[in-house]
This record gives structure tokens, C-alpha cells and sequence, in this order.
């Protein structure tokens, strides 16, 4: 069966994908956020899976973290949440997070658990390429999972060929941080960045993540890309308006 995520990249469409933290703003909203965002036209969602030290969050990511944590959020406890999302829910689902909490649960039983429920790829920005190849790749594909790798401004072209050839799905591109005041929302370096990569014609689709807030900024990330990510921004939007106003998030980014 072709995963989800591939499955979504063939369709002709710029991608919006949105990130939340799972257990935020309460331990029990997981599922609704879910539902609601697929409701309100989103391509895919990236669930996070709180972690006490996220080294490549930001503030209002690293809050919403803690914030989760302080609610009694867990691996178990989203396992447990997510079990019947499938009934409900047929976009891609992505969890994000870090290794550590994936290495305590046990990496076979963890990507197990994953297919139970129906989660179609993992970005775990603290895995080297490396460390997945040698030891963990071959469980991921056993159990149907995508292994998402993340490339910045910083990356040198031999290795996001590297990322390329171990990609079978997206590549998560870090804008870096886009550049206050600027009128597009991205500095010529962001910019210079999404048209080195899309002249390299790489196997795989790119998304954009980071620094994308609003409809300027969505169109300038999908511009040379696939599609783009916004996290922050809809953390902030639920932090400001709960669960209930999702709709007009998503709308102020399509329209």
C-alpha cells in the first residue's frame, strides 16, 4: 500500500501542512485538533510529541512543550489518544520529536505501534543520517514509516544529495529564521536558499518549515517548493483563541 505521504505529494496543490504539540493547550484536545484541521482543508499534520529539552524549537514551541508535559502528556498517553484516529481521519499523519523519548519506549515497538495506529512518518531532528541508516532504517521500512530529514541554508550540497538517496518521501527544508520587518516575509538569503535547492532537482518534494506565519509567507515558501509548514503561528493561535477558532487560522493562510 502507498503511504499517505506520498500519496498526498502527487496531488497538484502546494502543500499546507500544520504542526501542533499533542496535549496542548489541554492533555485532551489532541483528537479535535486533528479533526478539525483536516475539516478545515489541511494537506497533512505533524503531531509533537513533547520532549523536557527541545533543542530545535523555538520559545512559543519549547512553552507549548513544557506546557504538555505539565498536562500528563506521553508516548503512552498519545498512543492511547490516537488508537481510533484512523476512523475519522485520512490525511498524513507525522509524528515529530526527538529520539529520546522514541529510544526509551524501544524503537521496534514504537514504529509498531505507529502502524497500528496509522502514523505514516516520523521527523526526529536529533537522528543523524547516519545512525538511521546503520541501525534503524531497516525498522522504520518493516512498519510502513517515512523517515522525514531536515536540511538548512547550511547544508552542502553533497550532503543533501546524501539526504535525497535516504529520503522516500519529503524533505523538511529550515528556512531559517525569516527576517523581521523584511516586506516578504524572507531575506534574500532565504530566497537565494529555495532557489539553490529547487535547481538541484532533487528525487524528493521539498517543504519549507519555519518563519511561516501568514498567507505572504506561504506563498513565498511554496514558491520554488511543495509546500510549506507553520508551527509556531498556530500555537499561537490556539494559545490566543483555544480549540474552537481553527477555521479561521487555516482560511487567513489559504486566502
Amino acid at each position: 500500500m502507498t503511504n499517505r505521504i506520498n500519496q498526498k505529494l502527487q496531488e497538484d496543490k502546494k502543500l499546507l501542512s500544520l504542526y501542533f504539540t499533542a496535549g496542548y493547550p489541554a492533555l485532551n484536545d489532541t483528537v479535535q485538533i486533528i479533526q478539525d484541521l483536516e475539516k478545515n482543508g489541511v494537506d497533512m499534520i505533524e503531531i509533537g510529541l513533547p520532549f523536557s529539552d527541545p533543542l530545535a524549537d523555538g520559545p512559543t514551541i519549547q512553552e507549548s512543550s513544557t506546557a504538555a508535559l505539565k498536562n500528563g502528556m506521553t508516548t503512552e498517553k498519545l498512543f492511547d489518544q490516537l488508537k481510533d484516529i484512523r476512523k475519522t481521519v485520512s490525511i498524513p499523519l507525522i509524528i515529530m520529536g526527538y529520539f529520546n523519548p522514541m529510544f526509551q519506549y524501544g524503537v521496534e515497538a514504537f514504529c509498531k505501534k505507529c502502524q497500528e495506529i496509522g502514523i505514516d512518518g516520523l521527523i526526529m531532528p536529533d537522528l543523524p543520517l547516519d545512525v538511521y541508516q546503520t541501525e534503524y532504517e531497516a525498522i522504520f521500512k518493516k512498519y510502513g514509516l517515512i523517515n522525514v530529514f531536515l536540511i538548512t541554508p547550511q547544508t552542502s550540497d553533497e550532503r543533501i544529495r546524501q539526504i535525497d538517496d535516504a529520503s522516500d518521501g519529503f524533505i523538511y527544508m529550515v528556512s531559517s529564521a525569516s527576517v523581521t520587518g523584511s516586506k516578504s516575509g524572507f531575506g534574500d538569503t532565504q530566497t537565494d536558499y529555495f532557489e539553490r535547492i529547487a535547481k538541484m532537482n532533487l528525487n524528493n518534494p521539498q517543504i519549507v518549515g519555519f518563519g511561516i506565519k501568514d498567507s505572504e509567507t506561504f506563498q513565498a515558501a511554496t514558491k520554488n517548493s511543495n509546500g510549506a509548514i507553520i508551527g509556531s503561528a498556530f500555537i499561537k493561535h490556539l494559545t490566543s483563541n483555544g480549540v474552537e477558532e481553527i477555521n479561521s487560522f487555516t482560511k487567513s493562510i489559504r486566502d
